[in-house]
């Protein structure tokens, strides 16, 4: 009876019992590190879902601003023919010279910075559409907040005249922005709307070169000819070691 006694307590020693509280403690943080990682990924598949709803919201805007702006050019031509009918020497303004621009009025973003939409970016390959925007300063931090709202001016003229007009967005991976840019091929097109003035101009351009450079190399901004309107499209690799640079030139 006794040896059995002394068997038994043989399984309950201070070793087996070191061992259990250590795998206990193992598993706890196991545990805790699975749910801090868990967390993390919803938390930017969140803010990566939040970018595009964003954009895509402006873009809306941009679209239903468009209509409206149609429905007010047709109303002032009909408004032209009637006075113009009943009295020929009466000069009459266009509406649509006189209103402001809704579609490049400055916005605000709830971090108090000020932006303009300016341009609309179309890759029809990609099925890609968003508007572009710019910043009131154009400083390095204001340009960092507004890359979460859509792609961005980066550098270069306004949209569709002579120059490079740059243009940077972040690769979301598969939740869109440019993620899919990296991809385009030489000969692939993109059409740029300029928004700044009160006549849409849709431009086309063709893609010429696509390589990659460090994140320090910033030569894909320079001005180089002023003669010709080209667009350069910024965005990272998958890997966000590098950056993916796409040029493409006016069709004519």
């Amino acid at each position: 009876m006794n040896q059995i006694l002394v068997t038994e307590k043989l399984y309950v020693t201070p070793e087996l019992k070191r061992k259990k509280k250590v795998y206990k403690f193992n598993f706890l943080i196991s545990l805790i590190l699975i749910i801090i990682l868990v967390s993390i990924f919803i938390y930017e598949d969140y803010g990566r879902n939040k970018s595009e709803q964003v954009s895509q919201q402006i873009l809306a805007d941009i679209n239903e601003t468009q209509e409206e702006n149609n429905k007010i050019k047709q109303q002032s031509d009909v408004l032209t023919v009637v006075l113009n009918n009943a009295q020929e020497d009466l000069k009459v303004q266009p509406l649509e010279n006189s209103k402001e621009n809704a579609l490049s009025s400055k916005k605000t973003t709830s971090n108090g910075y000020s932006y303009y939409t300016i341009a609309k970016i179309e890759i029809p390959k990609l099925n890609l559409s968003y508007p572009v925007i710019e910043g009131e300063k154009g400083d390095e931090k204001e340009t960092e907040e507004l890359l979460k709202l859509s792609p961005c001016k980066l550098a270069g003229p306004n949209p569709n005249e002579k120059g490079n007009f740059c243009i940077v967005g972040h690769n979301y991976r598969n939740q869109k922005f440019f993620s899919k840019v990296p991809t385009l091929k030489i000969g692939e097109q993109i059409l740029i709307t300029d928004l700044t003035k009160d006549t849409e101009e849709k431009v086309e351009y063709k893609i010429y070169r696509k390589y990659t450079v460090v994140p320090e190399d910033l030569s894909c901004l320079e001005q180089k000819n002023n003669e010709k309107k080209e667009i350069t499209l910024i965005t990272c690799t998958d890997d966000s070691k590098q950056r993916v640079i796409v040029k493409a030139r006016e069709v004519k």
